[in-house]
């Protein structure tokens, strides 16, 4: 094709010399009968909307150099942002969590020592038994969810923002009594679907004295003694149970120990578990009602919350102004505990609010 066109532009014959024209047509002749044969030779030189040119290629791992470092698969890169259940998430950090309760968890000596135990002791087996359950009790706003999210934060490089830390709140997740057969299914499969996405998930369960009694039961499989269920190990998850059930009992021992002129440090666990356990398992309007965790000893510790004191509301507003980078300023920090103390000042014994109001109520203050 070429040559023929070479031919028939008379500027071109003549470069051609000394081919002769007898020859050229010859050649021309060749170059046509080959085209004519192949007619698709020419789409293997000239990118065009065929298979050849358009096909994509699946065992092809396309590859991204980063910071000169090295060629990773893409894959790698989203492993490495995206939060998997692997050392990189989650890592137990057992010093973070022991400064974290002793500088920022007031009035609670008891619960502190229960959960570094509890905790510590968990995370250190590389083969529990079963899962790590646990049972926070005691008034609103003494540390039960700030517990929570410590353990959370010192277990999760995303904290309490982790994919792996699931939290049920009963009059949002279980608001009608009438679904709870719905609401049971559910939860099973729930927690079946997250654990087999990762062993070291954590489940909290908040206001545990306002859920539909039985409920709870339906997931006692997962927290007993079985090496797996359906394939599932469900051995290195943690469960916790937030309840406001026991509370009572809490105070009446605290306020027994005041009227004693016994100072609260002297508590000890042996003088509130045994009636912290009893009633919340009789208690009628509570999640633990007669449930089968606690008839089956499958929930490890029962962590009383103490109510606070004037010194520990104190305490409260001086770490907050502390964490904002306020200048730390006593008479303030005691003006907003004698402001939100419920006692008068002759009687002022415990707080019946916590150390979440008082951050907030702080801002009206510096």
């Amino acid at each position: 094709m070429v040559l023929l066109w070479m031919l028939v532009c008379s500027g071109l014959t003549e470069a051609i010399e000394p081919i002769s024209t007898s020859i050229a047509v010859g050649m021309a002749a060749a170059l046509t009968g080959f085209l004519a044969s192949y007619p698709n030779i020419l789409y293997y030189f000239h990118e065009c909307c065929r298979p050849e040119w358009i096909s994509f290629n699946k065992t092809v791992t396309a590859t991204v150099a980063v910071g000169g470092i090295g060629a990773w698969t893409l894959g790698t890169i989203y492993k490495y942002f995206q939060e998997s259940c692997s050392s990189k998430w989650i890592a137990f950090n057992s010093t973070g969590l022991e400064v974290d309760l002793e500088s920022k968890l007031f009035g609670q000596h008891i619960a502190s020592r229960i959960i570094s135990k509890a905790v510590n002791g968990f995370m250190n087996n590389d083969n529990p038994k079963k899962p790590l359950v646990l049972s926070l009790h005691g008034w609103t706003g003494t540390g039960k969810n700030f517990v929570s999210k410590m353990i959370a934060e010192n277990l999760y490089k995303e904290g309490m923002h982790s994919s792996f830390v699931h939290v049920f709140t009963s009059e949002l997740h279980f608001p009608h009594a009438s679904h709870i057969e719905t609401y049971k299914s559910q939860l099973q499969q729930w927690i079946k679907g997250n654990v087999t996405n990762c062993g070291q998930s954590m489940f909290i369960f908040d206001e545990m004295d306002k859920m539909h009694p039985g409920l709870i039961d339906s997931i006692k499989p997962y927290l007993d003694y079985y090496d797996k269920l359906d394939g599932v190990s469900y051995r290195k998850a943690i469960f916790i149970f937030l309840s406001n059930a026991g509370g009572e009992s809490i105070i009446q021992t605290a306020l027994d120990f005041w009227k004693a002129g016994r100072d609260r440090e002297e508590i000890e666990l042996s003088d509130l578990e045994t009636a912290l356990s009893l009633s919340v398992f009789n208690n009628k309007k509570s999640g633990l009602w007669h449930t089968s965790l606690i008839d089956k000893n499958l929930v490890d510790f029962f962590v009383p919350f103490l109510p606070l004191e004037y010194k520990h509301v104190v305490q409260c507003a001086m770490a907050e102004m502390d964490a904002r980078d306020i200048e730390a300023d006593a008479s303030i920090a005691d003006q907003v505990a004698r402001d939100i103390l419920y006692f008068p000042k002759s009687e002022r014994v415990f707080s019946v609010t916590g150390c979440k109001t008082i951050i907030s109520k702080l801002d009206y203050y510096v």
